[in-house]
């Protein structure tokens, strides 16, 4: 049986890579597991759905057609909230994965920052919470309703429903974690603000179709919910890395 050997100047080979590439890629998994579990409990076990319901879609509710529709939602549900929930490890086993290829310093910045990543990602999904989230499923439910009175009844299904809402919260949280992912990078010698702020009519074309495809929906609505905040985190983050970055570099 092959061994994982070591390189004699201290490196490592590309089975030991291999080997640590799926030690992270297990605990990640671990992690996902566990948050997928407390998911379940979460959607299943308390008024959390209830209330996201009726936070959401109002009194009127939503509806399931299929016999297995309520069970598959929760559990696809609930691997959304484990994703959010592993979020934490997630990061910091790529970072971790990432370290030996990187020198002391750029490992200090780079752990430096995983704090505040977290807190972005946690922004983001407040954000998307209480003004992306409501504003987007509201428009969609009321959409064309004024005009025909009552011969239109949008009742989401539940699927549906929570689909669009977990995912739009999951692209907000990793959406705001833009500023810090911009920052750190300048820190690292990767990344220069200066000359990516020049590019900013390109920035504002690729903003409009990264939110095109990471739409839940793709309405003009749901899309000026996504691009407008990913272009402002965008100049926020030239912002903190031009604060980062030395004064006399080009």
């Amino acid at each position: 049986m092959a061994r994982s050997t070591t390189a004699l100047d201290g490196t490592m080979t590309l089975l030991d890579h291999l080997r640590e590439l799926r030690s992270r890629l297990t605990k990640v998994s671990i992690a996902v597991l566990i948050g997928m579990f407390g998911g379940f409990y979460i959607v299943n076990s308390t008024s959390f759905i209830k209330y996201v319901i009726l936070s959401f879609a109002g009194e009127q509710g939503v509806q399931t057609t299929q016999v297995a529709e309520t069970f598959t939602t929760y559990l696809s549900t609930a691997l959304t909230l484990g994703i959010a929930a592993a979020m934490p490890v997630i990061i910091y086993q790529l970072l971790a994965f990432l370290a030996p290829g990187l020198t002391r310093t750029e490992r200090k910045w780079i752990f430096i920052g995983l704090p505040m990543v977290i807190l972005c990602f946690l922004g983001g999904l407040a954000f998307g919470w209480f003004v992306t989230a409501p504003a987007a499923i509201k428009f969609l439910i009321n959409f064309g309703i004024e005009n025909t009175g009552n011969l239109i009844e949008n009742k989401p299904r539940l699927d549906d429903f929570l689909s669009i809402l977990t995912r739009l919260l999951l692209i907000n949280g990793i959406v705001f974690e833009l500023p810090m992912i911009m920052f750190t990078l300048t820190k690292l010698g990767i990344l220069n603000p200066r000359k990516l702020g020049g590019y900013r009519r390109y920035v504002v074309l690729i903003t409009v179709i990264a939110a095109a495809i990471l739409t839940p929906t793709g309405d003009p609505a749901n899309l000026a919910f996504l691009a407008v905040p990913m272009y402002l985190l965008f100049e926020f983050g030239l912002l903190l890395g031009r604060l980062a970055q030395p004064k006399n570099a080009n």
